[in-house]
């Protein structure tokens, strides 16, 4: 078994990378329990699609053993009272470990810096999204930059040129941002330059940014290639994988956002994927195992100030065949972008806190296992 723990020092670095360099037997890989830093649960307002229940048994069998959640709910989780709705269900039924991001609005900027202890981030939107979550108010805006503690991470859904005005602001403040789901050329450069003359900048990029473009969208259909942000060009994707490959991209976050096949193929089909279950499989080979810990989970603990999870990791076989079914899923929602694609490499168990939490496509960890990450 070869046994990838987060890189650390350069000493470590350089024994993982020779024991791989060597042809260690890879039977079985253990690796760090994966973290995705941006999900969308669906409860309240939404579990015929998703819950905290189903949600994080999709995480589990996806290796994941921390998934952050999404704010834009219905209602939305905007103040004490909603925030509370959405933790007091994550208390009872999540099976893997949890924090929630708040989301900001035009009129709770006093409210949410007083939140701040207990979620995991702000979320902005600045461009159009499932959910009644959007910002376009800038004084609301620059007031959430101003106040937000900056110990809590702000996070930014923000496309094209919303992306030059959120960097501005946070310039402006003095604080980090964190932009969501980045999707193209033009905007992973315009962070390159940001970072390159000083700005506190990070971002993520989701699975199906880079496995699926605008030419793939025929195939989905009409409605289940909707996504925010949309599917974008080859060349886009393209430099995606090299700001991956380069850093310039800090994490992987799926941006599971899970609506039913019903609803995707409806008359107004919602934007979303679900990307939990098939992530992992979909980056196996084609990141070094080293990458892959750095984006899947040292990073996004660094970014959102995660702590560590005692005697937790998960079990891969790298060699395991398998093609994804929406049948064989765990998530409510019924269906996958990528139904038929044939993926290497497997979550054979995830070990939680100590605990057999997942074994050959059994989730084993009961319902309220999951721990909050802040103070609840």
């Amino acid at each position: 078994m070869l046994f990838i723990e987060p890189v650390e020092s350069r000493k470590a670095l350089f024994f993982c990378l020779s024991v791989l360099s060597r042809g260690a037997c890879m039977g079985v890989i253990r690796l760090p329990g994966l973290i995705d830093p941006h999900v969308h649960m669906r409860e309240p307002g939404g579990t015929h699609k998703e819950d905290w229940d189903s949600g994080t048994c999709a995480a589990l069998a996806g290796g994941y053993t921390c998934v952050l959640a999404m704010p834009n709910t219905l209602p939305p989780l905007t103040d004490s009272r909603t925030l509370e709705r959405s933790l007091a269900a994550a208390r009872r039924k999540a099976r893997c470990d949890y924090g929630v991001h708040l989301g900001a609005g035009a009129g709770n900027v006093q409210a949410a810096a007083s939140l701040a202890e207990r979620v995991v981030g702000l979320k902005m939107y600045l461009d159009q999204t499932f959910g009644p979550l959007q910002l376009g108010d800038l004084a609301a805006l620059n007031g959430h930059m101003a106040r937000w503690p900056r110990q809590r991470p702000l996070l930014v859904h923000a496309e094209g040129s919303s992306i030059a005005a959120a960097l501005q602001l946070a310039w402006l403040n003095h604080r980090p941002v964190h932009v969501c789901h980045v999707s193209r050329k033009a905007e992973l450069e315009l962070i390159r330059a940001a970072r390159e003359r000083g700005a506190l900048v990070t971002c993520e990029v989701a699975p199906h940014h880079l496995f699926l473009t605008e030419d793939d969208a025929p195939s989905l259909g009409p409605g289940r290639c909707e996504v925010r942000p949309r599917l974008a060009t080859g060349a886009d994707r393209d430099a995606l994988w090299a700001g991956l490959k380069s850093g310039v991209i800090d994490c992987l976050a799926t941006d599971h956002a899970p609506h039913t096949a019903a609803e995707k193929d409806g008359e107004n089909p919602p934007p979303g994927f679900p990307g939990l279950e098939t992530a992992l499989g979909l980056m196996l080979g084609r990141l070094e195992l080293d990458e892959l810990v750095a984006v899947m989970h040292t990073n996004p603990s660094r970014i959102f100030g995660l702590p560590q999870q005692p005697e937790t990791w998960i079990e891969v076989d790298p060699d395991a065949c398998w093609v994804v079914t929406a049948g064989q899923m765990h998530s409510r929602c019924g269906w996958t972008p990528f139904e038929g694609r044939r993926l290497t490499g497997r979550v054979r168990s995830v070990t939680l806190r100590g605990r057999l939490a997942f074994r050959d496509g059994e989730v084993l960890a009961p319902a309220g296992w999951g721990q909050n990450v802040r103070s609840d």
